[in-house]
């Protein structure tokens, strides 16, 4: 699990901010939010333009260069921050993976090239490169003086990691594979004015062809009357159809053309939760821009139910319920800092407490 992370000089984040999810409260109520002690479902939550967006892409930047599974063609625009352009973005990843606690600190220009990179596994130092030097101070990597030379005057900012990787065998439990894999299942997506993801997948789908061509048209009309109380009769596919079609009046309507945009959305929703049983971490932008707020509170539900590590962010604050998470797992972020609404107040916070009532009326402006 993702237990920390750190940006600095990141687009709109000119100073460090720092998300800490090894922090739980004692509440006794909601206690499958909390895994090992690091929190495993949170909403971030914020006013618009404070920087939501960039931090789920800044937490989403290992995938860039450790996996395969990437896709944001447009990702180093704007990279570094307007403020500092000539300094170098740096990023900071604590994760418990297993028994082992790695941190795993990194650095990139405004390429998008490595610059700096150090891992520690378990407080042990493993390796450290810079412009400098290279240190690789695990005797369990035996490299001889000219592969290090190679490494310290690498050109193709290639990860140091990934060359271990394809260098040593290991087996499945050693925590270079556990990070890879959990880098590799990474999924950050959105759907608004455009779908967008990273991670996780290689290959764009046309959602109607995916349900029809994997016989899910009966699961996924299942899905929608179950999460939203819409009931669609869909037409039996046939071979040659890629396309979802409704029986309405005896006739056959394409779903697409009567689909609200909030449905659609559930469309991709319903699309990423058959494959979450692979994923690692996944960090939902704007999960609920099309939806109902009831609705919104039913997505939840169903996404905190997954086996995997799960952020959303919202302006939502129907949301702000102890029936859902606690006051530890409601995140805000305001003027560079990420705090749970447990910090925002000297109150005792309670199951009974309303606490979106609490927070419109100012309880937790600090």
């Amino acid at each position: 699990m993702l237990t920390r992370f750190a940006v600095t000089n990141y687009r709109g984040f000119l100073k460090t901010i720092v998300l800490d999810l090894s922090n739980p409260k004692n509440y006794e109520f909601n206690a499958s939010a909390i895994q090992d002690g690091v929190i495993k479902n949170a909403i971030i939550y914020g006013a618009n333009g404070c920087g939501k967006t960039n931090l789920s892409l800044a937490i989403f930047d290992i995938v860039n260069h450790l996996s395969q599974k990437w896709k944001k063609p447009d990702y180093y625009d704007n990279f570094v921050s307007a403020g500092s352009l000539v300094k170098d973005v740096d990023f900071e990843y604590s994760f418990k993976l297993g028994s082992d606690k790695l941190q795993y600190d990194y650095s990139k220009n405004a390429r998008g090239l490595l610059t700096k990179e150090r891992l520690e596994v378990n407080g042990k130092k493993i390796f450290s490169k810079n412009a400098d030097e290279f240190q690789l101070s695990s005797a369990e990597f035996k490299l001889n003086d000219s592969v290090k030379a190679g490494i310290q005057k690498n050109a193709n900012s290639l990860s140091i990691i990934n060359f271990l990787l394809s260098s040593f065998p290991f087996d499945k439990d050693h925590y270079l594979v556990r990070l890879r894999d959990f880098v590799s299942s990474m999924l950050w997506f959105r759907c608004l004015e455009q779908r967008e993801f990273i991670g996780l997948e290689t290959t764009a789908y046309l959602l109607d062809d995916y349900i029809i061509s994997n016989s899910l048209v009966g699961e996924f009309s299942s899905f929608l009357e179950k999460i939203s109380g819409q009931h669609f009769d869909f037409a039996p596919s046939t071979p040659d159809e890629k396309r979802l079609l409704c029986k309405m009046n005896g006739a056959l309507v394409p779903f697409n053309a009567i689909a609200s945009t909030g449905t659609h959305a559930l469309t991709l929703l319903f699309f990423w939760i058959k494959h979450l049983k692979d994923a690692s971490f996944v960090f939902i932008d704007e999960f609920d821009a099309f939806y109902h707020f009831k609705l919104s509170y039913e997505v939840c539900k169903l996404l905190f139910s997954s086996s995997c590590q799960v952020l959303l962010s919202s302006h939502n604050t129907y949301l702000m319920t102890n029936d859902l998470l606690r006051p530890d797992c409601n995140l805000v972020i305001h003027d560079n800092e990420i705090k749970p609404l447990s910090d925002c107040t000297d109150k005792e916070l309670r199951f009974g407490h309303n606490i979106e009532k609490l927070f419109r009326g100012g309880t937790f402006d600090r």
